[in-house]
């Protein structure tokens, strides 16, 4: 039977506006040509993840044909792909990721470039369970890049964003776990302020969740990202007129960035990946790990160093390493990111 013609949405104007109109950066391999020239002017297409430092983590991994890797945090596939290109078609390399939706989508597009089971497996799984990807098998390389999917990002449907109206969602497995509308109602006013300040340093915590707790009491609901963004402008109104849109920019950055990750836990998880990390690799196996938040990389270089002193570790990076200004300005989005590497004894 004849498949049923679908047109494309159709959009008011010259350009597309929405996350769902945006036809050519959703479909990458139709439209090369125009998704390349929105890159080269330095924008990430929607529903498009481009990967960072790929060079700087291929020095640091050196990666060989033949050895068995790890890739903690599959996401578009970008990192995957390359070190896919390493291995040269001999080896193997393991991936997970928890996003049912865009796992997927990736698995198929790495089959499509001819990476099938022979040298790839995909798992659906935290990147906390590292130790059970491969029961058994040590690895000589893992990566775990520790940002959100642009794609995760774009799409209103996540409610990754206070830039569009969507749901107010922010879990990396949407279908487990509760959202970050629900978390909210979990919390009290001191709770909540708090979260806000360990997680995103935020510094006007104590009057964000003020303004929270008063929206509830008036009976109000925050279960959309432009309800928590109102919010949030509400609790800066104090502000001159002047600083306020760049303050109401930036604290809704840390307020989402917060919530994010306390809902996905990503704390925790992120000392069960590094306290296990050591475990799963080979002895002068390397570890690289791409870090976009300060207390993040805190944490990371912590462990590493205190592995060294122990003698886990026979080198550590003693330096964050960032990406170019170059790159900067072709993915912008790579700004906050710090890599830090590590080498089994």
């Amino acid at each position: 039977m004849e498949q049923e013609h679908k047109r494309r949405v159709r959009y008011k104007g010259t350009h597309p506006r929405s996350f769902q109109e945006k036809y050519k950066e959703l479909s990458p391999d139709q439209y090369r040509a125009d998704v390349e020239a929105i890159i080269q002017r330095g924008k990430t297409p929607a529903g498009m993840h481009i990967p960072i430092m790929v060079n700087e983590i291929l020095d640091v991994l050196q990666i060989r044909p033949g050895q068995v890797g790890y890739d903690a945090t599959l996401g578009y596939g970008g990192h995957t792909s390359k070190m896919l290109e390493q291995l040269g078609g001999k080896g193997h390399l393991y991936a997970t990721d928890v996003d049912p939706v865009e796992s997927e989508k990736t698995r198929a597009r790495l089959e499509a470039l001819g990476y099938g089971p022979d040298i790839l497996t995909i798992r659906r799984m935290n990147f906390a369970d590292l130790d059970q990807v491969a029961p058994g098998v040590k690895f000589d390389f893992v990566l775990a890049d520790l940002g959100v999917s642009s794609m995760q990002i774009d799409n209103p449907d996540r409610g990754f964003t206070f830039k569009y109206d969507g749901p107010l969602d922010l879990r990396l497995d949407p279908t487990a776990g509760v959202t970050a509308a629900e978390r909210l109602r979990e919390l009290d006013e001191d709770e909540l302020a708090a979260m806000l300040s360990e997680n995103s340093d935020e510094p006007y915590a104590g009057r964000i969740a003020c303004a929270v707790m008063r929206s509830f009491k008036r009976g109000g609901t925050i279960e959309t990202t432009k309800q928590l963004s109102a919010v949030v402008e509400e609790a800066l109104s104090f502000l001159p007129a002047d600083e306020r849109r760049e303050a109401v920019k930036k604290s809704c950055q840390r307020t989402f960035q917060a919530l994010r990750i306390d809902v996905n836990s990503e704390f925790e998880v992120l000392y069960a990946f590094l306290e296990k990390l050591p475990g799963v690799l080979k002895s002068g196996g390397r570890a690289a790990v791409l870090t976009f938040h300060s207390g993040e990389d805190r944490l990371v270089k912590k462990a590493f160093k205190q592995c060294r002193r122990e003698g886990i570790y026979s080198r550590v990076a003693e330096d964050v390493v960032r990406p170019s200004a170059q790159e900067c300005f072709r993915n912008p989005r790579a700004r906050s990111t710090k890599l830090r590497w590590a080498i089994r004894a």
